[in-house]
């Protein structure tokens, strides 16, 4: 087995922090739907707690045989996005990926190369943006017996200098899982942890100093209890006194239902809390 990609090595203690939890937007809703030649279609809204509205509709076909995925989206800002990805077809263990945007208003055209290559020990990616610089973000990462290692880059080809510089180590095992990192071009240092404490119960724990910054270490710590088969509840609370407590609910097959408040401790009385909601249909 493969280790995950340098962005994955707190993905457990970093989904537990942050999925889940509704209050960011006031309002979303996701549909979900296949169509009878195999086509995946994924339409999208949110209403921001600022009164704005955004929205896509996607479409991907896959072709799992020949390792063949096409996705196609269209945005209400009016982006074309297409991306185009090729799994095990170059060489064994390498997925490759061909992205554009094109904004048809004002002309502009983006466009993106990614490799990722999958080894047993060893998982490394590379995105090149073509149209601007262009750069290249590299990131490797070597695992072995649940211990992980990995490095990341950015260069900037037409500066011919390295913009941007990261590291992290870590230890994962189903039960828990513990990852450090240094970003930002070794400024911004995190510790992290994850505990699976049984089937019912999850728990974990994030701790960030940058140190450019003030010398306050931001803290967050979440939970997260699975009340029955269909639904869960989450909760978290920071270092700056923000509490967030998220329901999750499967309500019948293909309707899930999630809402979500976050409040300021420190000023109860204030108009600063969230509240938010998402409704997901599939079929």
């Amino acid at each position: 087995m493969s280790p995950p990609a340098f962005a994955d090595i707190a993905k457990a203690s970093n989904d537990l922090i942050n999925r889940d939890f509704y209050h960011a937007a006031a309002g979303n809703l996701e549909v979900k739907s296949k169509a009878p030649n195999g086509i995946n279609f994924n339409v999208k809204g949110k209403s921001s707690h600022e009164g704005s509205t955004s929205g896509s509709i996607e479409g991907k076909y896959v072709d799992a045989p020949n390792g063949f995925t096409l996705t196609q989206s269209w945005t209400t800002t009016n982006v074309l996005n297409t991306k185009v990805e090729l799994d095990n077809q170059i060489a064994n263990g390498l997925k490759a990926e061909f992205a554009t945007d094109f904004v048809p208003s004002s002309k502009d055209f983006g466009a993106k190369i990614n490799l990722a290559f999958k080894q047993p020990y060893f998982h490394a990616r590379a995105f090149f943006d073509l149209m601007k610089g262009p750069t290249a973000n590299i990131d490797a990462v070597l695992g072995r017996d649940g211990f992980l290692v990995g490095v990341e880059t950015s260069y900037d080809v037409q500066k011919a200098s390295i913009t941007r510089s990261a590291a992290a180590v870590g230890y994962t095992v189903p039960q828990y899982s513990t990852a450090i990192t240094a970003t930002n071009n070794f400024s911004v240092f995190s510790a992290a942890y994850y505990h699976k404490v049984n089937s019912e119960v999850e728990a974990g724990a994030k701790a960030t100093w940058d140190s450019k910054g003030s010398n306050n270490v931001g803290l967050e710590v979440a939970s997260k209890y699975r009340i029955d088969p269909t639904s869960f509840a989450k909760a978290k609370v920071n270092d700056r006194g923000i509490a967030s407590l998220a329901y999750n609910v499967l309500l019948r097959s293909g309707v899930t239902v999630g809402v979500g408040v976050s409040l300021d401790t420190q000023k109860l009385n204030e108009s600063t809390h969230k509240v938010g909601t998402h409704v997901e249909f599939s079929g």
